[in-house]
């Protein structure tokens, strides 16, 4: 049997009712789910010896329709599709490790990346830099429905913020997509640690590894400087109008938009 999404995703995809993967409607393509493991994010955790469950998430890169999968590679567009598991690590919620975007050889560009949350609620935080001065600290409480994007360059990790429950995205990403890990593991994780409190809320904990910073708690906003309708799926929108998410595979299309940029 499969669980319906909270929220349309413009594709008929549902999740697994027993694993941590997604299951393709008609018409659809998707690869075999990558499943992360627990021993693959402990060098960020605040505590790398935690409990929790394993696999952490399970991910699809490259899913869409059959009809648009040609224009997707020709646009170097990618989308993917991710569960995350219920549950807790250690005294933190379930979440990725957290990571910068590599170049991206044919643009010349570390590509920003667009959620979407499909079901549960979330946090997508990111930091302007991985350096011992992270810069700006944002995280952003998503729930089913609502778009973040985090621009480029940004470390950024995805974080399942309810416990008592699975958490799924979408996600627009670079087809030429890569993943930089170095100035997070040198600084054992991002600035800032999400932790749990006995009634699930989250508490954060600033990384004594990093520069004092402080952290921004924002809700999502519409994004009318990159064209984006907050009303509509984000791969509806990809069908409407394919360069309606174009600023993803080729950033300098919004380059007087990512200096002062913020999710």
């Amino acid at each position: 049997m499969s669980v319906p999404l909270e929220f349309d995703p413009g594709l008929p995809l549902s999740l697994s009712e027993r694993t941590l993967a997604f299951e393709y409607g008609a018409g659809v393509f998707g690869p075999e789910h990558e499943m992360r493991s627990l021993n693959a994010i402990r060098p960020s955790l605040r505590d790398p010896q935690c409990a929790g469950p394993d696999p952490v998430y399970g991910i699809a890169m490259d899913v869409g329709r059959e009809s648009e999968r040609s224009l997707l590679e020709q646009r170097m567009l990618l989308f993917g599709a991710v569960v995350y598991a219920a549950g807790r690590l250690g005294d933190e919620p379930v979440r990725s490790q957290g990571h910068i975007h590599a170049i991206a050889p044919h643009s010349g560009w570390s590509p920003p990346e667009v959620f979407e949350i499909w079901t549960g609620k979330a946090i997508v935080y990111a930091q302007q830099r991985a350096e011992d001065d992270p810069g700006r600290c944002i995280a952003v409480e998503a729930k089913a429905g609502d778009q973040v994007v985090v621009p480029p360059g940004w470390a950024h990790c995805v974080i399942n913020a309810d416990p008592a429950s699975r958490m799924s995205f979408g996600a627009w990403c670079d087809r030429q997509y890569g993943f930089e890990y170095t100035g997070v593991r040198a600084h054992r994780g991002l600035a800032w640690f999400p932790l749990l409190t006995d009634s699930g809320a989250i508490d954060w904990r600033a990384n004594p590894r990093y520069a004092e910073s402080k952290l921004e708690q924002h809700t999502p906003r519409a994004y009318p400087e990159l064209g984006l309708d907050a009303k509509r799926s984000l791969y509806g929108q990809f069908v409407a109008d394919p360069d309606s998410v174009m600023f993803v595979a080729d950033p300098k299309r919004a380059a007087a938009v990512w200096p002062t940029f913020a999710p």
